[in-house]
């Protein structure tokens, strides 16, 4: 499944800063604006792993647990 995000790029100086207003924390940079959103598209993708894992902790055992697609 593909999630789009909104990546705003800023630079500073010889680097360019990548960071995404819907996932608070996530932040990308590099030497390029492609290596600043391939970084910033890391931390997304590891950030959204990290949620996962913390938001099926603690579900009950006789729970149905399936998957649901956005488009």
């Amino acid at each position: 499944m593909v999630n789009e995000f909104t990546a705003v790029i800023e630079q500073d100086g010889e680097w360019f800063i990548a960071y995404c207003p819907e996932m608070p924390g996530a932040n990308g940079q590099g030497r390029t604006k492609n290596e600043a959103l391939s970084s910033l598209s890391d931390a997304i993708r590891l950030i959204l792993e990290d949620r996962r894992e913390q938001g099926l902790r603690g579900i009950p055992t006789d729970a149905i647990v399936e998957r649901v697609s956005v488009q």
